[in-house]
């Protein structure tokens, strides 16, 4: 996902909103990317749950498409 969260302070003031969402999740923010990404590793679908919390704490969030690409022999 892209966020606008852009600094530590602010992942910070957020981490309590979403260890609450995701309290069974992997999750971080990656500052360092020029897209502030937000990485989620969940088995439950919660992009829309995510979006609307950050938009709540006045963030954007976008989720990104991926393709997971499987290793062939």
């Amino acid at each position: 996902m892209v966020a606008s969260v852009k600094t530590k302070i602010q992942a910070k003031k957020l981490k309590p909103y979403i260890v609450n969402l995701l309290s069974n999740a992997k999750w971080n923010f990656d500052l360092e990317d020029r897209d502030n990404i937000l990485r989620i590793d969940s088995e439950k679908n919660i992009v829309l749950e995510i979006i609307d919390l950050l938009n709540v704490h006045k963030f954007y969030c976008e989720e990104l498409e991926y393709e997971l690409k499987t290793r062939q022999n």
